[in-house]
């Protein structure tokens, strides 16, 4: 995924942490807008001497955020991105389990 520009007609790649690997599905430009809630949205472009400019977009409930940008990174950058996708897919998961058990609670 990442040795190689994105394709033509994809903003990126949504990617998830599934069993501590990492789970990547290209998200086509004409497809929705939105990131998937729980899904990371890597992007990335070339940049100057070899290098590779990435992006991070976190999907939540009723938006997406920027999650991060790594400017420049050299040769095979998914170790540099890596930890935090996954730190921020267990963060996600760990606070929808606890607005679920909240929304038990207060039914």
């Amino acid at each position: 995924m990442t040795r190689e520009p994105m394709p033509a007609g994809v903003r990126g790649a949504t990617v998830t942490e599934v069993g501590g690997r990492l789970m990547a599905t290209w998200m086509p430009s004409g497809g929705p807008c939105r990131v998937p809630p729980g899904c990371v949205l890597l992007s990335w472009t070339p940049a100057p001497a070899g290098r590779t400019d990435v992006t991070a977009h976190l999907g939540l409930a009723e938006a997406q955020a920027l999650l991060a940008v790594w400017p420049g990174l050299r040769g095979e950058w998914s170790g540099a991105v890596r930890p935090t996708v996954a730190e921020v897919s267990g963060l996600h998961a760990a606070l929808r389990l606890a607005t679920a058990a909240l929304d038990r609670l207060t039914d």
